[in-house]
């Protein structure tokens, strides 16, 4: 449970330091006066770096101990915020708007590989502490809850800068407090134990480990030592079945969360004042919650056959979808509410187990299991192949939306889902 604990505050922190800059967006506007292409800009840098960085970060898991490497992210992640309040506080930008511009985007270029570590190198540490039998048969129960981390951070950097604001205090603290939080989570990570074999506990894993040494020092003779396993190189990671299956498909889950996550608010607005708006919109977020423990939990009493149940899931976002896509414009606030929350459960689910119980399961394939070091490559392989091409997608939303309306935007990325899983699907 500790290692539940730590990881999930560790992620937690990750969303409430990722989250608190967009909460003063408008201030850092208004205030420091930074462009809007300006902010935008850092959204594109922070969102290459950050594809980059998961893939990147699995393998690092692997390789280097995990919980030093999850720290380091945290400790990189508030020292990035700090450096953006020093930029503020001395007003960078009104000494010079090029040496202002270009450092908040350096500082946000660099925070984009640190906040990617959380992903692949929690689920990593999860999956050495939680593979006993029993934890295996629950394991879509156990990431479902766990994966609530993202959505509670996000919660709770509105809820910090709606205090910080309605204090009166000067905006930064905003960026300053997750700053300290997630510098003061990074020492508590780094006391975390990575792997139960480090405290001689015996697990599923560690015995298959333990019976192919002996078999090895029976071959070889009794000077093999343990070095334990190796990390798996990507193209090992790849050839492990549906690998490469889930990584690309991956990105139009992550296409539709994204489309929906940052374009709801700017069409809800044109159509309710802003407070409704951010009401309605909210709603989705909270149903994404819910769908990651819904799926788990019925994936877990089929066996584990969860790619049978997000093909369900799948199945039934693209109905709403389409219902959304022709009615939108003409529902009101309560009818929206609750679609909103249904959507939300829907891409949820599928979204937050892929990257966590469907990752653990793929890393446990016979093919590695008890010779390689596979989740944190696995989990980063399939986050970060998902972000590239879900931030490529995102760039047809403004053209679909000037050529087509907003009918097409609802249905392009599902749309584009369906079309690839009838072609090639998901085998449990």
């Amino acid at each position: 449970m500790v290692g539940l604990f730590v990881t999930f505050g560790g992620y937690f922190m990750s969303h409430f330091s990722r989250k608190c800059y967009s909460t003063v967006k408008q201030q850092l506007e208004t205030q420091a006066g930074y462009n809007p292409l300006i902010l935008s800009e850092m959204d594109t840098v922070f969102m290459g770096t950050y594809a980059a960085g998961n893939i990147i970060s699995g393998k690092l898991g692997d390789t280097f101990n995990p919980t030093t490497v999850l720290a380091i992210g945290l400790f990189g992640s508030g020292i990035c915020l700090f450096l953006i309040n020093v930029s503020l506080w001395y007003d960078f930008l009104g000494f010079s708007v090029t040496l202002g511009n270009f450092f908040i985007i350096a500082v946000y270029f660099l925070f984009g590989f640190f906040q990617s570590t959380g992903g692949p190198v929690g689920t990593a540490v999860m999956g050495n502490w939680f593979c006993d039998k029993k934890s295996v048969e629950n394991r879509g129960l156990i990431f479902g809850l766990w994966t609530c981390h993202q959505y509670m951070g996000d919660i709770t950097a509105a809820i910090c800068t709606a205090i910080v604001l309605g204090a009166g205090l000067p905006y930064w603290w905003a960026l300053f407090i997750p700053a300290v939080c997630n510098f003061s989570w990074g020492f508590l990570t780094m006391r975390l134990i990575p792997d139960p074999a480090d405290m001689g506990i015996i697990t599923p894993e560690v015995r298959i480990r333990m019976e192919k040494l002996a078999a090895k020092r029976a071959e070889q003779g009794s000077h093999v030592v343990d070095e334990g396993p190796a990390p798996i190189t990507y193209m090992n990671a790849l050839r492990i079945p549906m690998v490469a299956q889930y990584a690309f498909a991956f990105g139009f889950f992550k296409l539709t969360n994204y489309v929906l996550f940052f374009w709801l608010p700017y069409f809800l607005g044109k159509h309710f004042d802003p407070v409704t708006a951010n009401l309605i919109a909210s709603l989705y977020s909270v149903g994404m919650m819910p769908g990651g423990i819904i799926v788990g939990v019925v994936s877990d009493l089929f066996g584990g056959r969860r790619a049978s149940v997000i093909g369900v899931f799948m199945s039934l976002l693209f109905v709403f979808l389409f219902i959304f896509s022709q009615k939108s414009e003409e529902l009101t606030a309560i009818p929206l509410l609750v679609m909103l929350g249904i959507m939300g459960i829907l891409v949820g689910g599928p979204n937050n187990i892929i990257t966590s119980a469907v990752a653990a399961d793929l890393a446990s394939h016979p093919s590695v299991r008890g010779n390689n070091k596979s989740l944190g490559t696995v989990t980063g392989l399939i986050n970060g192949c998902g972000s590239i091409t879900a931030s490529i997608g995102l760039l047809a939303v403004g053209p679909l939306q000037s050529a087509f309306g907003w009918s097409s935007v609802w249905l392009f990325p599902h749309g584009m889902h369906l079309h690839w899983n009838s072609s090639h699907g998901f085998k449990d």
